[in-house]
């Protein structure tokens, strides 16, 4: 491990150099990063990265789940909730089913059960991938919630079918009813844990003497701890951590200082950052070692990019025909149910869902995790074509649909009817209403103040000209209780805005929250 130390270093300083690059050239660097690790595999005498299968999952899906409950709208999510739905679930079974078939039908001494295992491990897209593209062009909002929720939910569903292949593969035999139960557990099950340890550790902060780094800390605990939890009572561990990211998320303001959540939003970002960017160059430097695994299978390196191009090409039009079907299915329904969009939103919208199907992070997790040998000592069937076949099929979604996706949606040119107003126009329609309930608040609640401190006169002009700001001079310890008042103020204002708004872009609540907070800290050094 010592020996290679200066080797991962390295690799950090390249990731964070190719980054930086992608950046500038305005392309995901998912691919990039992807990219270099499969030139860096080439270079003799790099050392071979391996990871224990086992470990896999637990050391990179749970905080990056995590993060990402933390980071989407629950709002949004509960408002698309039967789009994400579906995408998340039907989708997701319909591109491992189509796998599953063609692989049994086409790539030899593939059954049924190994095409699942297949379809469970490529069937999920990367919101990585996506969140690092769509970040350079500009889409409706109604796509970016779609595809978060999305995210959040089809990590969960696809490697409840890996797992339930897997032990057919396993155990040769598979019983409908055994699985039935097993599967609702472990939907049920992980639902009830992750909220469960997620409202034990909500106290934890709330009612315990934490400060910031405390509750740093128990942060970076908590998505390791739910997700073993769920995996010791064989619930699914993914859809636990999100169930308890989601929950604490919903309640941050409720049980964190400002300072904790500036601090913790800066953690965070790095460490998601450092794991995001391991993970991508390690599906590019794993490629030599799959390889070679080819040749113990008696498979042709042709053969096998044969099948990869195959299997990508299946599960690009599968999801491109779910994501028409999932319209025409929302259409039919809208006589008969409540949603969110009754009216038809042609062919761009649904094209784009489905050209977003670049696989990244838990499709390499879930394929190193599959066991070298069976728990009878016998090698698992396939592995290392299911590994190389993982591999062309991350590459070449990232690559050909990771670099269209910004010329598609660019000539596409997509609207959004729920968001008429530009992002700014309507970030600063908010902060107007902001800034008259701090004005009729403080009039209503320090009026006998205002007469006498000047500050607080400085204060209220300051907020008649639309500012959150004030200025970094001494103030007075009665103006800094008046302020701190009512920043909590506001923040139940904007908490009871967004519950009552419905149209709000959340995104915008929580960049005036932001605000806030920082406006709190400020406060520490005036």
């Amino acid at each position: 491990m010592l020996e290679n130390f200066p080797f991962y270093l390295g690799l950090l300083i390249i990731i964070i150099l190719l980054i930086m690059l992608a950046n500038k050239i305005k392309v995901a660097y998912p691919i990039l990063l992807v990219l270099a690790g499969l030139v860096i595999s080439f270079i003799p005498k790099v050392p071979l990265i391996q990871i224990e299968p086992d470990l896999i999952f637990f050391i990179f899906l749970p905080p990056l789940l995590y993060e990402a409950a933390w980071t989407v709208s629950w709002k949004e999510m509960w408002r698309w909730r039967r789009i994400i739905t579906s995408f998340a679930f039907v989708v997701v079974f319909v591109s491992a089913l189509s796998v599953a078939l063609v692989a049994n039908y086409i790539i030899p001494g593939f059954s049924l059960a190994l095409g699942f295992v297949l379809g469970g491990i490529v069937s999920p897209p990367d919101a990585v991938s996506a969140g690092a593209i769509l970040k350079f062009v500009k889409v409706p909002k109604t796509i970016s919630s779609i595809l978060e929720g999305e995210s959040l939910l089809n990590d969960a569903s696809s490697l409840i079918i890996f797992r339930f292949a897997m032990i057919a593969v396993a155990t040769e035999q598979f019983i409908f009813y055994k699985a039935a139960v097993s599967f609702s557990w472990m939907i049920f099950g992980g639902v009830g844990i992750g909220l469960l340890i997620g409202w034990i550790f909500m106290k934890a902060h709330k009612y315990l003497p934490t400060d910031a780094n405390v509750d740093i800390v128990l942060s970076l605990a908590t998505p390791y701890i739910i997700y073993l939890a769920a995996e010791e009572v064989h619930s699914s561990g993914v859809l636990a951590v999100v169930c308890g990211g989601l929950l604490l998320s919903n309640n941050r303001h409720r049980f964190l200082s400002s300072r904790s959540r500036l601090q913790g939003i800066n953690v965070w970002q790095s460490l998601t950052f450092i794991l995001n960017g391991f993970v991508f160059m390690l599906i590019g430097l794993d490629l030599p070692q799959i390889t070679n695994g080819l040749k113990v299978e008696a498979v042709s390196i042709s053969s096998a990019i044969g099948y990869g191009v195959l299997i990508t090409f299946v599960l690009i039009i599968s999801r491109i025909i779910s994501s028409y079907g999932a319209v025409v299915v929302t259409l039919i329904a809208r006589n008969f149910i409540t949603v969110a969009d009754s009216r038809n939103p042609g062919y761009k919208t649904p094209f784009i869902l489905g050209w977003t199907g670049m696989r990244g992070v838990v499709s390499l997790a879930a394929a190193l995790s599959i066991p070298v040998y069976l728990d009878n000592g016998n090698g698992f069937p396939q592995r290392n074509l299911i590994l190389f076949i993982t591999f062309i099929v991350i590459l070449l979604t990232l690559v050909i649909q990771g670099l269209t996706l910004p010329y598609f949606i660019k000539k596409i040119n997509l609207t959004d009817v729920y968001d008429p107003l530009p992002k700014e126009e309507v970030h600063n329609n908010l902060r107007h209403e902001l800034a008259e309930f701090a004005l009729n608040y403080l009039k209503s609640n320090y009026s006998d103040q205002i007469e006498n401190n000047t500050s607080l006169q400085h204060l209220i002009h300051k907020w008649e000209q639309y500012s959150n700001g004030i200025d970094d001079e001494a103030i007075g310890q009665e103006l800094k209780v008046i302020y701190l008042d009512l920043l909590n103020k506001q923040r139940q204002w904007l908490i009871a805005k967004n519950k009552e708004d419905q149209t709000m872009d959340e995104t915008i609540i929580r960049r005036q929250m932001h605000y806030l907070d920082i406006e709190e800290e400020k406060l520490r050094y005036l």
